[in-house]
């Protein structure tokens, strides 16, 4: 069973809001979740980390990919470096992992 079926990145707070642990890869191609790095998910974000750009950049394709309007997407910490947790509102924890095991056939 992978990290990603089993997602020790995944956790719920008392809200019932997910937190999601990530680590960034900040000048890549393409943005998009390309797996695990240790017990956070990876995520390659297309955009620079100047002036939050990367930070922008990573919650809009995560609210696309999610469904989501990028408001229900909040970065908790972590906004200057690449180890982030993020909130996420408005998804169940079922649905957040069965779209993004979908990502990796």
């Amino acid at each position: 069973m992978s990290t990603i079926e089993t997602a020790p990145w995944l956790g719920q707070d008392k809200t019932g809001a997910l937190t999601l642990s990530v680590h960034a890869q900040p000048g890549a191609k393409r943005t998009k979740i390309v797996g695990t790095h240790g017990e956070r998910l990876k995520i390659a974000v297309a955009s620079p980390p100047v002036d939050g750009k990367a930070n922008q950049a990573l919650i809009k394709a995560l609210a696309k990919d999610l469904g989501l309007a990028k408001r229900d997407i909040t970065i908790l910490s972590g906004e200057t470096g690449r180890e982030k947790r993020l909130r996420i509102e408005n998804l169940s924890k079922d649905d957040l992992l069965a779209l993004i095991v979908a990502q990796f056939p």
